[in-house]
Order: structure tokens, then C-alpha cells, then sequence
């Protein structure tokens, strides 16, 4: 290769890295400003799958827009989003004007603002087959180009496990606070305890641990049976020193609700779960009051998020 073309695959490769440089700038900024609205935000997490952990972000989200405040619902489980399909959502995210720089409207459920990758999907069924570059960059996209607004609480519903999407958002949004969801099973409580750790690993927060499918409380009789056990979440809460949110039991109409896209936890009823989980919201809305937005701060892990 001659001297000249060395230099000029180097001088492109210069200026395509200082473009790429200038974007992410521009994208840090614009998540900045984006927080900078947001008083609250929470992930919900869990150490494993089928815990119920969608079902509680879905009716915390819920539950707080329902006490009258102003609530945002983030789904970045990239590879199951369930959360329009247990709101019964449906449409396009498109931006607000034909600008170059326009935030894109979320999609709402009453007062409350909603975004999942799976409204930008032609095909609900197809597979997200990405790499961790492709999700970091998509959870960054749903904080900056969204028009989010003024927001009391943004929920944030994570995929189980401690990889790419908890750990974005983490990096992303100074001052989220985790809310760990278990079941009573010591298979589940040996994975919070690894979700326990990593919060403290990336010095995330925990507002609190939720024991779901704490019971299943017979239609029939009204006997509370403990199919999983009871009291692990509460005893693991303990031991790390952490708040215990509340324990819900199992209700078939939870699981009929979902499906049917009317969520039951949040609803009037006088059930067990549903007046444990509005337990639960208070909690939640007592330990992490609405106050003044935080001051977001820079992304010292910015760089890590190229693509």
C-alpha cells in the first residue's frame, strides 16, 4: 500500500470515528435532557424468568398512574416485550413533526406513557436475534428520542438475568432504583441474591423486594395454599438488609387479565392479590415519594455504547 492511500484510509477512518464521537455527544445530551423531566425511575428486575416480574411492572405502572400521578412505562425486555400485549396496545410510534430532530410520541394507556420495542416491529412474532451493541443503543434511543416529558415515575421493565439491559440502564440513567421480584421457591431467592449483588456491584439502589405467587388463595374455599412456600422473599430481604415491599398472592384472574390485556392487579377488586399489590404501590409511592427531578450527571461509560 503506497504512503499516500495509507494516508487517506486513515484520515477517513479519523473522521468516521470523530463523526460517530460527535453523534454519541449529541445522544448523551439529549438523555440528559430527556431525565432531566423525570423525578423517579425504576427498574424492575429478577434473577429468573416466570417470576411474574412484566406483570408487576405493568400493574406498578399502573397502580401509580392511578394514585394521580404522571407515569412513563419502558419495556427493554428486547427479546420478550409483553408489555403492549398485557395493555392491549396497539399503533405506530411515530414523532411529533416532520422536523429532523422531532421526539417520537409514546404510545399512552390513559394518562400513562408506554414504548416497547415491539410497536416497531412489523411482524409481532419475528425474533430479535441482536447483539449487546444493538440493545445498548436501542435502550438509549427509547430515553432520548422519546418525548417522555414530565414524569412523576418512569417504570422500567428489564428481562431476568443481570446482562446487557439491566446494565445499560444503570449506566444510562443516574438515580434508578432496582425493585427485585421473586417467587418464594429457593431456586428463585438463589437468583435474586445474584440480582442483589449485581445492583450492588453497578451501586444501583434497591427501593425493595416483591415475593409474587406468594400463595395461591383458593376460589372455592378462600384457603390460602403455598405452592411455592411463603416468606423467602421477606427472610432474603432481611438478611441483605433490604425493604420488603410486600408479598402477592396467585390469582387466576391475574394470569386471565394479562392475557386479555386488562391488567387485574390494578383494577377495584376486593381479591387478596389485588388489595396485596395495592399495598404494594403504596409502599413503593411512600419509600420513593415524588420530589424534585435529579440532576442527571455525565455517562462516564458513554463510549462503552458504540455501535
Amino acid at each position: 500500500m503506497s504512503s499516500s492511500c495509507g494516508s487517506s484510509c486513515s484520515s477517513q477512518q479519523g473522521s468516521t470515528c470523530n463523526s460517530g464521537d460527535a453523534r454519541l455527544a449529541q445522544q448523551d445530551l439529549a438523555i440528559n435532557r430527556s431525565l432531566g423531566k423525570i423525578k423517579n425511575k425504576i427498574l424492575v428486575m429478577s434473577g429468573k424468568g416466570g417470576v411474574g416480574k412484566s406483570t408487576v411492572a405493568v400493574n406498578l405502572a399502573l397502580g401509580l398512574s392511578r394514585l394521580g400521578h404522571k407515569v412513563g412505562l419502558m419495556d427493554v425486555d428486547l427479546h420478550g416485550p409483553d408489555v403492549c400485549r398485557m395493555l392491549s396496545l396497539s399503533g405506530e410510534l411515530v414523532a411529533a413533526s416532520d422536523e429532523p430532530d422531532a421526539l417520537v410520541e409514546p404510545l399512552t394507556c390513559g394518562t400513562m406513557k408506554v414504548v416497547s420495542l415491539e410497536y416497531m416491529m412489523k411482524d409481532k412474532d419475528d425474533a430479535v436475534i441482536w447483539r449487546g451493541p444493538l440493545k445498548i443503543q436501542a435502550i438509549r434511543q427509547f430515553v432520548a428520542d422519546m418525548d417522555w416529558g414530565e414524569l412523576d415515575y418512569l417504570v422500567v421493565d428489564a428481562p431476568p438475568g443481570t446482562g446487557d439491559e439491566p446494565l445499560t440502564v444503570a449506566q444510562t440513567m443516574p438515580g434508578v432504583q432496582a425493585v427485585i421480584v421473586t417467587t418464594p421457591q429457593e431456586v428463585a431467592l438463589a437468583d435474586v441474591r445474584k440480582s442483589i449483588n449485581f445492583c450492588r456491584t453497578v451501586e444501583m439502589p434497591v427501593l425493595g423486594l416483591i415475593e409474587n405467587m406468594s400463595g395461591f388463595v383458593c376460589p372455592h374455599c378462600g384457603k390460602t395454599v403455598d405452592v411455592f412456600g411463603a416468606g423467602g422473599g421477606k427472610r432474603t430481604a432481611e438478611e441483605f438488609d433490604l425493604p420488603f415491599l410486600g408479598a402477592v398472592p396467585m390469582d387466576p384472574q391475574v394470569v386471565a387479565g394479562g392475557d386479555a390485556g386488562k391488567p387485574y392487579l390494578s383494577s377495584d377488586a376486593a381479591a387478596p392479590a389485588v388489595q396485596a399489590f395495592a399495598a404494594v404501590v403504596r409502599a413503593v409511592e411512600t419509600r420513593l415519594p415524588p420530589g424534585r427531578a435529579i440532576p442527571p450527571i455525565p455517562m462516564a461509560s458513554a463510549g462503552s455504547c458504540r455501535i
